[in-house]
C-alpha cells in the first residue's frame, strides 16, 4: 500500500502543470485544454445567438428599422460563420479532446503540444472576426461567401479578407484536433480494446476526424483562392478573366456538406453514450451502429451538389446527387431504430440527458424528412433560398446536434467538475428550449412555401408573412431564456451542485473508471479491457466487481502505453513531451502572418520568419525532453 501511495504521489508530481499563469499558458493536459475549448465555444455561441436575436427582432414586423441593410448583412453573415466555424465543429471536437483519451484508457491525447496550439489558433481566429465586426468591418457576403458577392467589386475593403482568414484559423485548429484524435484512437487504446470493443462515441469521433482530414483542406483552398483574388489579382473566380464562380461553390460545398455530418456524427455518438446507461443495457446491434457511422461518413462526400441544383448542372448529375441525398438517410434511420430497440428492451430512466435524447428523436426526424424533400430537384428549385431551407437547416443542426450536445453536457458534467447539474433546472431549460425551438423554426416552413426569401433584411406588409415572423421572433426569445437557464444551471452547479462520485450514472465505459474530476494522469494504472462494457458484469448493467489493470508503465516520467491499431496489443511505452510556451508563441507568429497578408501580400514572406523561428524553438531538443519510444515489456 505504501508503494502504491508513493507511485500516485510521483504521478501527481510528474504530471502536474507549473503553478500560476505560467502553468495556465504552458499546459498540455488534454482536459484543461478541452475545458477552455468548450467554454470558449459556448461564449462564441452566445455571441452568435445575440446576433440571431437581432435578426429576428428586425424581422418581427414588416419594414422594421432596428437594423439597416448593411449592418443586417454583417449580422447574418457573422451569425452563420460563428455558428458553423466557431461553435458547431469546434465544440464537438472539444468534447472529444476531453472524453476520448479517458474512454480509450490513455493518460493524454496524442501530440499534446499540437493540441494546445490548436486552441490558441481557434481563440485568436474567433476574437479577430468578432473584433472586425465591432469595428464595422465584419463579413457581409453571407457565411457561404459566394463570389462574385465576395470579390473586390461587390465587397470592397477588408471585410471579406478578415472572414477568409478566420476560416483558415479555425480549419488549422480543426485539422490539428482531427489528427490528434485519429492517432489517439489508433495507437493509445487500453490493452484488449479491439476494434470491436471501442465505445460508439469514440467510433463517431474517429469517423468525424477522418472526414475533417479529407474535407477541410477544400475550404482552406477555396478561401486561399478568394483572398489571392482579392489581394494579389489572381482570377480563380472571375468569369471575365477565365475564372469560374462555380469553382467556389464546388470547393466550398465539398467541405460544406460533409461539415453538416462533421457536426452531426459526434452527436450520434453522444446519443449512444447517453442511451446505454439510462436504458440499463448495452446498445442493440453494435456492429450495425458502427457500420452506419462509417457509411454516413463515406456517403457525406457524395452530396455536395444538392446545394447547387439551381445552377444549371446536367440532369444526369442532379439525379445522382438526389439519390445519394436520399440514401444517406438510411444509416441514420438504422441508428434511430437501434436506439429505440435499446430503450424498449431495457429499463429506461428519464433523466435530463434522456429528455434531450427524446427531443433529438422528434426534431431530427422532422429535419431529416424535409432533407429528403429538398433532395428532390423539382421541389428544391421551388424552395431554394427560401425560409423553408432555413427551417430545414436548423432542425437538422440544432435538433440533430445541439440537443444531443446539451444532453451530453448534463451527462458528462459530473465527470468534468465532480458535481451534478440541477435536475429541476435541467428539465425546465429543456422544455423551454424544445417549445421555443419549434415556435421559432416551424413557422419558417410556411414562410418558405409562401415565398419569403432568406437573407432579406425587411419585407412589405400584406404578403402573409407578418404573423409567422412575429411568432418566430417570440420563439427566438424563448430559446434565449432556455440557454440562459442552462448557463445559470452550469455555473450554479459548479459550486453548489450535489457531489457526484466517480460513476453517478453507473455507466459502462472507461471514462467512469477514474475519479471525478480525473487526476492529471487520468489513470494510475492502465486498465485492461475484456469486453465492450468493462465496468459492467453483463449486458443488463450489473456493475463489475473489479477492473483488470496492466503494470510496467513508469510513474516517474510522463509515459503512455502504445498498442496495436487492430487488436490493442501493447507494443511500446511512449514518453510524452513536457509543457511549453512555444505552441502559444507559434500561434501568435502565425497570426502575424495571416493578418499581415490581409494588408500586404509580402506579409506571407516576411511573416514566415517568426513562424519559422517559433517552430524551430518548439521542436528543438531540450534538456527536459524524454527520449524515444521503447518496446513494452
Amino acid at each position: 500500500m505504501a508503494s502504491r501511495d508513493t507511485s500516485i504521489a510521483t504521478l501527481e508530481r510528474v504530471w502536474a502543470d507549473r503553478p500560476g499563469l505560467v502553468g495556465w499558458f504552458t499546459t498540455v493536459d488534454h482536459k484543461r485544454v478541452a475545458k477552455r475549448y468548450i467554454v470558449t465555444a459556448f461564449v462564441f455561441f452566445a455571441f452568435a445567438g445575440l446576433l440571431a436575436l437581432a435578426m429576428r427582432t428586425q424581422l418581427m414586423f414588416p419594414e422594421n428599422r432596428v437594423l439597416g441593410p448593411d449592418r443586417y448583412d454583417q449580422v447574418f453573415s457573422l451569425h452563420g460563420s460563428a455558428m458553423m466555424f466557431l461553435f458547431a465543429v469546434p465544440v464537438m471536437e472539444a468534447v472529444a479532446i476531453y472524453v476520448v483519451p479517458l474512454m480509450v484508457g490513455s493518460r493524454n491525447i496524442s501530440f499534446p503540444r499540437l493540441n494546445a496550439f490548436s486552441y490558441w489558433m481557434y481563440l485568436i481566429g474567433g476574437i479577430m472576426i468578432f473584433a472586425a465586426f465591432l469595428l464595422d468591418i465584419g463579413p457581409e457576403a453571407g457565411w457561404t461567401g459566394y463570389p462574385p458577392l465576395s470579390d473586390s467589386d461587390f465587397s470592397p475593403g477588408k471585410r471579406t479578407d478578415f472572414w477568409a482568414q478566420m476560416i483558415t484559423f479555425t480549419e488549422v485548429a480543426a485539422l490539428s484536433i482531427a489528427v490528434e484524435i485519429v492517432a489517439t484512437v489508433m495507437t493509445q487504446r487500453a490493452p484488449g480494446m479491439t476494434l470491436a470493443r471501442i465505445p460508439l462515441f469514440v467510433w463517431s469521433m474517429f469517423v468525424t476526424s477522418l472526414m475533417v482530414i479529407f474535407a477541410m483542406p477544400a475550404v482552406m483552398l477555396a478561401s486561399t483562392f478568394l483572398i489571392t483574388d482579392r489581394l494579389v489579382g489572381t482570377q480563380f473566380y472571375n468569369a471575365a478573366e477565365g475564372g469560374d464562380p462555380l469553382l467556389w461553390q464546388h470547393l466550398f460545398w465539398f467541405f460544406g456538406h460533409p461539415e453538416v455530418y462533421i457536426i452531426f456524427v459526434p452527436a450520434l455518438g453522444m446519443i449512444s453514450s447517453i442511451v446505454e446507461p439510462f436504458s440499463r443495457r448495452t446498445i442493440v446491434a453494435y456492429p450495425a451502429m458502427v457500420l452506419s457511422l462509417v457509411a454516413t461518413g463515406f456517403l457525406a462526400f457524395g452530396l455536395w451538389v444538392h446545394h447547387m441544383f439551381a445552377t444549371g448542372l446536367p440532369p444526369m448529375g442532379n439525379s445522382f446527387y438526389t439519390a445519394a441525398s436520399m440514401l444517406i438517410a438510411v444509416p441514420s434511420g438504422i441508428q434511430i431504430f437501434c436506439w429505440i430497440a435499446t430503450i424498449a428492451t431495457g429499463r429506461p430512466v428519464l433523466r435530463v440527458p434522456m429528455l434531450y435524447v427524446m427531443g433529438f428523436f422528434a426534431l431530427f426526424v422532422l429535419g431529416g424528412m424535409t432533407g429528403v424533400m429538398v433532395a428532390s430537384v423539382p421541389l428544391d428549385l421551388q424552395v431554394h433560398d427560401t425560409y423553408f431551407v432555413v427551417a430545414h437547416l436548423h432542425y437538422v443542426l440544432i435538433g440533430g446536434a445541439v440537443f444531443p450536445l446539451l444532453g451530453a453536457v448534463h451527462y458528462w458534467y459530473p465527470k468534468i467538475t465532480g458535481r451534478m447539474m440541477s435536475e429541476r433546472l435541467g428539465k425546465l431549460e429543456f422544455w423551454l428550449l424544445f417549445v421555443g425551438f419549434n415556435v421559432t423554426f416551424f413557422p419558417m416552413h410556411y414562410l418558405g412555401l409562401a415565398g419569403m426569401p432568406r437573407r432579406v433584411y425587411t419585407y412589405l406588409p400584406g404578403l402573409g408573412w407578418d404573423v409567422p415572423n412575429f411568432v418566430s421572433t417570440l420563439g427566438a426569445y424563448l430559446i434565449a431564456v432556455a440557454v440562459l437557464l442552462f448557463v445559470v444551471n452550469a455555473l450554479k452547479s459548479l459550486r453548489r451542485g450535489q457531489v457526484a462520485g466517480d460513476d453517478p450514472w453507473q455507466a459502462s465505459d472507461l471514462l467512469w473508471a477514474t475519479s471525478s474530476p480525473p487526476p492529471p494522469y487520468n489513470f494510475a494504472r492502465i486498465p485492461v479491457v475484456a469486453n465492450r462494457h468493462p465496468l459492467w458484469a453483463d449486458e443488463t448493467g450489473t456493475p463489475a466487481t473489479e477492473l483488470a489493470v496492466v503494470d510496467g508503465v513508469r510513474s516517474d516520467r510522463r509515459e503512455l502505453l502504445l498498442t496495436s491499431p487492430v487488436d490493442a496489443v501493447p507494443t511500446h511505452r511512449w514518453a510524452m513531451p513536457q509543457p511549453t510556451i512555444w505552441p502559444l508563441w507559434g500561434a501568435l507568429a502565425l497570426t502575424v502572418l495571416f493578418v499581415w497578408t490581409v494588408f500586404e501580400e509580402w506579409g506571407a514572406v516576411w511573416g514566415a520568419i517568426p513562424v519559422a523561428i517559433t517552430l524551430t524553438a518548439w521542436f528543438w531538443p531540450k534538456r527536459g525532453d524524454q527520449g524515444e519510444p521503447k518496446e513494452a515489456a
